[in-house]
Order: structure tokens, then C-alpha cells, then sequence
């Protein structure tokens, strides 16, 4: 039997142990320091602070607070737009990239040629992307409402249009659908071929393979893309101002403020009111406010996701 280490001796190869998984951990701890956790703190604090950027923040308590979960009468009309993009935009993003994902995989020939065209509008720039959806959605003159005229059909109003000027910002979103198209055809040709013959031998139509083979494969990648999904159209801003910038048809030049959310702030987000209370208005206190209003569902629609996937994972054990 190998005898003990002396106590100090041991001590020091845990403290040594312990250095070395510290200089490992050094880059992520100062990135999530420097990135998350100082802006977090500072956002905190600027909540409670009137400061206009110029002259030193003084302190107002709640004020800052009650103005804009009260008062604000922007925030309602930001807050309803932002969720209702959320919950309709990554819905359908998830379901038309899983569609997209499924058709590619059973292309027998030009497989390649299907998923380069499916994956090349995600690599277009979102400002350049809107502002050709703007021309093309354009009332009156666009080419997509010529073609419904000669059709017979009525032409929206699009992005000029309060009642289509979200579904025209989600149209958009499904154009540029390739990242999730290969997520979702990465996951569906990593599903074992064995389980499909299986299915086929005992008589499971194309529903019931996709239903007891495909769907319990990918349901971890289905979560990951609403997730991530969640999160990013919480965060949705370009598309959404530059769209009601060019519909509007005001001119923007240096110097030039605009309000975001034409028409009749159907297209304003709170991103949006984010910035334009902070960087427009200098009222930091209540952009802050706003940010961790933002930051706290996020993370408790986030949250939700996951025991909702937990739970679902312990029900099948």
C-alpha cells in the first residue's frame, strides 16, 4: 500500500490543479466578465440613474421604472409586435426550414444544386435584403403586385400596410431560411437508415415514420432552433426599422432622426425603442429599463423551453 502524501504537499497539488483548470477557464471567464457580466451590472445600475450622457448620472430611484411599465405609451405597442414575432416568426421559420430540410433530403438528383439555392438568400445582407423586399413589396409599383393584378387578385399594402407590415417582415424572415435548412438537413441525414427500413417493414406509412422515427431523432435540434430562435428575434431590430425607414419614403440624410415603427408602429420592436430612447433621446435610465425588461423574458421564455424539453425527456424514461 503506497503511502499517504504529507498534508501541505497534497494541499499544494490541489491548489496547483486548481491554477491550471483556472488558466483554462481564463479566456471564457474574461470574455463572459468584459461582454455579459459588467454591461449587465452597469445596466442595472444605469436603471436607477437619470442620465442623458453628457452630465454624471444622479439618482432617481424608480422613477426611471415606473415611467416606462406605466407611463411609456410606446411600450405596449413595442412589447405586443416583438412577441408576436417571436411566436409566429420563429414558428414558422422552424416548420418551413424542417420542410425545406425534408424536400432536399429526398431530391434524387441535383441535390447539391437544391441546397446551394435554398442557402444562398441567408448570405445577403439584411439591409440590402430589406430594401429589395421593400422594392419588390412595393404597393403600386412593385413587381410581386403586378403579377397579383394580372391574376385577378388584391394587392396588399405591404410594408405600408399596419395589418401586413409584420407579415411582410416575416415573409423576409422565411426568404432568408437557409441556416436553418441545414441545422435541420444535417440532423435528418444523421437519422440511422436501419430505424426507416425498420418502420417500412412493419407497414409505418411516410406520417408514421416522421412521426415515431424522424421527430424523436431531431427534437433536440427542433429545440435548439426555437431557442436560438427566441433569442434572436427578442433582439430583432434591422430589418424591422430599415423596412419602415424606406416605406415611409422619408429621406435620411446626416442629422436626420426618424422614428422607427411605420406605419402606426406596427413595425416597432423594442430593440427599437431601445435605441431610440438611449442614442435619439439620451434618456439612458429608461433604455436600460427597457433592456432588462427585454433581458428577463427572454430568459424566462427561455427558460420555460427547457423544462418544457426536461419534462418531456424524464416522461420518456
Amino acid at each position: 500500500m503506497a503511502p499517504l502524501a504529507p498534508a501541505p504537499e497534497l494541499r499544494r497539488k490541489h491548489l496547483r490543479r486548481r491554477l491550471r483548470t483556472l488558466g483554462f477557464l481564463s479566456p471564457w471567464l474574461v470574455g463572459f466578465t468584459v461582454f455579459f457580466g459588467y454591461p449587465l451590472i452597469a445596466t442595472v445600475y444605469f436603471s436607477f440613474m437619470h442620465y442623458n450622457q453628457i452630465r454624471p448620472p444622479t439618482f432617481v430611484g424608480l422613477r426611471n421604472w415606473t415611467y416606462v411599465l406605466g407611463q411609456m405609451p410606446l411600450f405596449g405597442p413595442a412589447l405586443w409586435n416583438t412577441l408576436w414575432l417571436v411566436v409566429v416568426m420563429v414558428a414558422l421559420r422552424v416548420a418551413f426550414g424542417l420542410g425545406i430540410g425534408l424536400l432536399v433530403t429526398k431530391v434524387k438528383s441535383g441535390a447539391g444544386f437544391f441546397r446551394t439555392a435554398f442557402y444562398l438568400p441567408y448570405l445577403a445582407p439584411p439591409v440590402a435584403a430589406t430594401v429589395a423586399f421593400v422594392f419588390l413589396l412595393n404597393p403600386g409599383t412593385g413587381p410581386v403586385d403586378g403579377i397579383l393584378s394580372r391574376l385577378g387578385l388584391p394587392a396588399p399594402g405591404w410594408f405600408n400596410d399596419p395589418h401586413w407590415a409584420k407579415p411582410s417582415l416575416v415573409l423576409l424572415s422565411l426568404w432568408g431560411i437557409g441556416d436553418l435548412m441545414v441545422v435541420f438537413l444535417a440532423a435528418l441525414l444523421d437519422v440511422p437508415k436501419e430505424r426507416y427500413e425498420a418502420a417500412e417493414l412493419d407497414g409505418a406509412g411516410a406520417l408514421a415514420r416522421f412521426r415515431y422515427v424522424t421527430w424523436p431523432a431531431i427534437t433536440p435540434i427542433v429545440m435548439f432552433a426555437v431557442v436560438t430562435g427566441v433569442v434572436q428575434t427578442m433582439q430583432y431590430y434591422t430589418q424591422a426599422l430599415v423596412a419602415g425607414k424606406l416605406a415611409s419614403g422619408v429621406g435620411v440624410g446626416p442629422g436626420t432622426v426618424v422614428q422607427p415603427g411605420y406605419p402606426d408602429h406596427s413595425t416597432l420592436t423594442v430593440p427599437q425603442l431601445v435605441y431610440s430612447l438611449g442614442f435619439q433621446n439620451f434618456n439612458t435610465g429608461a433604455a436600460c429599463v427597457l433592456s432588462l425588461v427585454l433581458f428577463v423574458i427572454a430568459m424566462a421564455v427561455t427558460s420555460l423551453l427547457m423544462r418544457r424539453r426536461a419534462g418531456l425527456l424524464s416522461a420518456e424514461d
